[in-house]
């Protein structure tokens, strides 16, 4: 299982800016075959070091998690929407 882990920094950290961006993310379940799990968390402690959502996303293999980022709904109803919002992001591949 190949895991995609992105954190987000949104440029302004309101509730419902936080909400958009997470809502969004998990709009996609179900909408992209490679995906095969999806998880959304929003950050409690909001400390110095924290960033404001992360996301969670687990393929079958790198080629699938590639598919993944150049799928139309990901392209177009996710980066496109949150792209606004996002000061920085940041990422962590892995396979277990």
């Amino acid at each position: 299982m190949f895991t995609h882990v992105v954190l987000f920094k949104l440029k302004e950290n309101t509730r419902k800016n936080v909400d958009f961006v997470a809502n969004t993310l998990k709009a996609m379940e179900g909408k992209i075959p490679e995906l095969k799990e999806i998880e959304v968390g929003i950050d409690e402690l909001h400390t110095d070091r924290s960033f404001d959502v992360c996301l969670i996303t687990r393929f079958d293999s790198v080629d699938d998690m590639n598919e993944y980022q150049i799928h139309p709904y990901h392209v177009n109803e996710v980066l496109g929407k949150i792209k606004p919002y996002i000061e920085v992001s940041k990422v962590a591949d892995y396979i277990k």
